[in-house]
């Protein structure tokens, strides 16, 4: 598919005067916007439970869980393996997250990182992911190479993989 079609780069025709409307107005386009996350949620129930239920048995038997992502996408990953040692008393090692671009990509745009499919595997490589590990890709267009490449290596090593995107028509539901 090529990216102008993607749904995650297609202007919303809902907020198309969104800079133009009173502050009241742009909150209420915002909210009706965010209304619609509880739906999607709902719809995809189904492949949410698989994917926590695959999670949860890897890391009863030992495995770690890894979120590989770019940009905002790859912060929400670091930002939600960060919370899991204080918020569940878990090793900093079992909920692991890697960020294309690297730590400074969380506090500065990496511009491009996205782009490397090689470094993707690279660094899911370098923390040693083992068989018994499961990687969550997150990105929002379901195609960023940094993180398809990352999932390839994961496949490859037999890891349970899952894929959280924005769109039906996402390369990453397919690895």
């Amino acid at each position: 598919m090529s990216f102008d079609r993607l749904e995650t780069e297609r202007s919303n025709p809902d907020t198309w005067n969104i800079d133009r409307l009173s502050t009241h107005d742009l909150l209420a386009v915002m909210q009706r916007e965010d209304a619609k996350v509880a739906g999607a949620i709902k719809e995809a129930l189904p492949e949410i439970t698989v994917a926590v239920d695959a999670i949860v048995q890897a890391l009863r038997a030992g495995g770690r869980l890894y979120y590989v992502g770019a940009g905002t996408s790859g912060r929400l990953g670091v930002l939600d393996a960060a919370e899991c040692p204080p918020t569940f008393g878990t090793s900093p090692d079992l909920v692991q997250a890697l960020i294309a671009g690297g730590r400074g990509a969380m506090f500065q745009a990496v511009e491009g990182a996205e782009d490397d499919y090689a470094q993707g595997m690279a660094d899911l490589r370098s923390r040693g992911l083992a068989d018994g590990d499961v990687v969550v890709g997150l990105a929002a267009s379901g195609r960023t190479p940094y993180v398809v490449g990352a999932l390839r290596h994961a496949v490859s090593r037999g890891c349970c993989t899952v894929a959280v995107v924005c769109t039906k028509e996402a390369e990453m539901k397919k690895i």
